[in-house]
């Protein structure tokens, strides 16, 4: 192999986030379709998971997870790092990575599955990724079958339809904050991606965007929003400067709120059952999903899954804030004031820490 290889395909959110690093940092990698045989035939032996994105190295390293891509090939090409050098701004952007990663897959599955003509438009997609080479009609059934998992996903993750009007009076929010934002800043940091854009892009991109129905939304109520997640896609490639002596942007503030409101209490619930977790089980290996969360969303309530993996993620930030040195800290937390939450759960040890091994979670 002489080049990087990414596999995943359009339609996947992970995947989008990944293309645009791999742009934003000019590191030249072949795309390859995820279609049936390339699962059968490289992603499951590869990695002994069936997700996408995989990232196979020129030199034959076979990667899964995106953040963990990101931080591998981090270490790998130097140049402009996403991670800013400010801890403070470091803090703010793996905050928002987690709530894009973790919390944006609410209305990003919502408004695919739930909506007939992104719904529709879905279908086709997996259809041409799965099977590239069958017939239009071949392809639709296929992809009618590799959808329904998908799809079958939302009541996991706490879509339901008391919920949806919720859900979708949130997310509009959400765009106008970040519309107000991006008028202001080309990215979230100042005018460089930072590993936050990179959480914020996938849902954005490849659901939000991309998906025709929820793509015109974007663009009747977020035109700076759809010219962000344009740099993102078609990004000019190691450029920009975060902002000087580690500020960060009043206008992020609302968007901190919104997360903290909404995901914070299930962050402090899965720590708490993965506490509850460890105490009842001898083996480490972790399931992907260990009972239910309760959660609030525009005063209205829900239920979803409890996935370890949204504790490995919020470890990153739990560790960046805990590094900060004192007067890191009392910048952090001034900035922070308007979202005690904030403050509170990332002052909170986690006693039961997870760690990724051979692309499965685990107890250390």
């Amino acid at each position: 192999m002489t080049q990087h290889q990414l596999i995943g395909a359009e339609v996947s959110l992970y995947t989008g986030k990944l293309r645009c690093y791999l742009k934003y940092k000019n590191i030249p990698f072949e795309e390859v379709i995820a279609s049936k045989d390339v699962y059968r035939d490289v992603i499951l032996p590869r990695t002994g998971v069936s997700y996408i994105p995989v990232f196979i190295t020129e030199d034959d390293v076979a990667l899964q997870d995106t953040t963990e891509i990101i931080d591998f090939l981090e270490q790998r090409y130097l140049e402009h790092s996403i991670y800013p050098d400010g801890a403070c701004q470091k803090l703010i952007a793996l905050l928002l990575e987690t709530y894009g990663d973790e919390w944006l897959v609410i209305p990003a599955m919502h408004y695919r599955w739930n909506l007939e003509e992104n719904r529709e438009f879905a279908i086709t997609e997996f259809g041409r990724t799965s099977a590239p080479q069958a017939s239009e009609k071949e392809q639709q059934a296929i992809g009618q079958a590799n959808s329904r998992p998908f799809a079958g996903a939302l009541p996991r993750l706490g879509v339901m339809p008391e919920n949806i009007p919720a859900i979708e009076s949130s997310y509009l929010a959400l765009l106008a904050d970040l519309d107000k934002h991006f008028e202001l800043y080309p990215f979230l940091l100042g005018s460089r991606p930072s590993i936050g854009d990179f959480g914020l892009i996938g849902p954005l991109y490849a659901h939000l965007y991309r998906d025709p129905y929820s793509g015109r939304l974007m663009e009747q109520h977020a035109p700076n929003v759809v010219a962000w997640v344009k740099r993102m896609i078609d990004p000019e490639p190691q450029s920009g400067d975060f902002l000087p002596d580690d500020q960060i942007p009043e206008t992020l503030l609302p968007i901190l709120s919104r997360m903290f409101s909404e995901q914070g209490p299930v962050l402090q619930d899965t720590i708490s059952q993965i506490a509850n977790w460890a105490a009842a089980h001898e083996e480490k290996s972790l399931p992907r999903a260990i009972g239910e969360s309760p959660f609030v969303i525009e005063g209205i309530k829900g239920t979803r899954l409890t996935f370890p993996y949204m504790q490995w993620m919020w470890q990153r930030c739990v560790d960046a804030y805990q590094h900060l040195d004192e007067s890191e800290k009392v910048r952090a937390e001034q900035f922070l004031n308007p979202v005690p939450e904030a403050i509170r759960l990332l002052s909170t040890s986690i006693e039961h820490r997870v760690s990724r091994v051979n692309n499965k979670l685990t107890l250390l």
